[in-house]
């Protein structure tokens, strides 16, 4: 059946694909954005772009809206904007910690709220927050990009159990490595903050790994079929996780002691 779905980060990554492949698949989809320029690609093929910033409220409101007097209805939010602002806990400044947190957990809390009411009248709606295993593990380097993601997982099982009521499913979409601009950004960013520092030998290790791997992270289309997944589910889980080493990772930390896993994560830095 077709949707109405509002996609966040529509811009680049993961995001941009999560648009095309859903319009693909015969769905109604609003891409919203900052950067709409960055959207002209989508917009040829019929994705409807939105400018959005989701520290914004008024514009945020203007979208829903917007969506809401078009279409009559909003059936799936995508809450996927987001960013990661990696260094050492000591370096980054707390404006920069509040804006992480704007971003990643309060843009996607006040979404939730707007899209909400229109959700409940129509007795159905997805919220489908994109999270990360960094939402359930952390490592180092990225305490401010953890606590966003690991918020993020405990914002949705609270509103899961309080929407569940009105025929409303929440779900967490946990990806772990994959192809996009994402690492390159957090890279440049940690090297910025930590690398000249007293943690500048520990920043040093950590970008020669995310350099290491990034060949080998996953197609964005393997999260788009977790995202396609919680979508056309009658029930939904209300986890699904994929990428390169995510059910791996989720795994040690569900069994490890919390020293030995610290142990193994930090002997991939040596």
């Amino acid at each position: 059946m077709k949707k109405v779905i509002l996609v966040t980060g529509a811009s680049a990554g993961m995001g941009k694909e999560f648009a095309k492949e859903l319009l693909n698949d015969g769905h109604i989809v609003y891409g919203a954005a900052r950067r709409v320029d960055k959207m002209d690609d989508i917009k040829v093929l019929g994705v409807k772009v939105l400018e959005m910033d989701v520290t914004d409220d008024a514009s945020m409101i203007k979208g829903v809206n917007d969506i809401a007097k078009a279409e009559g209805r909003i059936d799936v939010l995508i809450n996927n904007a987001g960013f990661g602002s990696y260094g050492a806990v000591e370096d980054v400044s707390i404006d920069d910690a509040k804006y992480q947190l704007n971003v990643n957990v309060f843009g996607a809390a006040r979404l939730a709220q707007l899209v909400l009411p229109h959700m409940r009248k129509q007795h159905f709606g997805r919220i489908i927050n994109i999270t990360s295993i960094g939402g359930k593990l952390a490592l180092p380097l990225g305490g401010w990009y953890h606590a966003s993601k690991f918020a993020l997982e405990a914002l949705s099982d609270s509103l899961r159990n309080e929407v569940e009521q009105f025929g409303i499913d929440v779900v967490v979409i946990e990806p772990g490595g994959v192809k996009s601009e994402w690492a390159g950004i957090a890279g440049d960013n940690l090297l910025k903050v930590s690398g000249n520092g007293v943690y500048g030998a520990l920043t040093r290790q950590f970008g020669a790994i995310i350099k290491k791997t990034e060949a080998n992270n996953a197609e964005p289309i393997v999260i788009v079929d977790l995202v396609r997944k919680a979508i056309e589910a009658k029930k939904p889980k209300t986890r699904y996780a994929g990428g390169y080493m995510a059910k791996m990772a989720l795994f040690m930390r569900k069994i490890l002691p919390d020293r030995t896993f610290d142990k193994m994560m930090l002997s991939q830095l040596k």
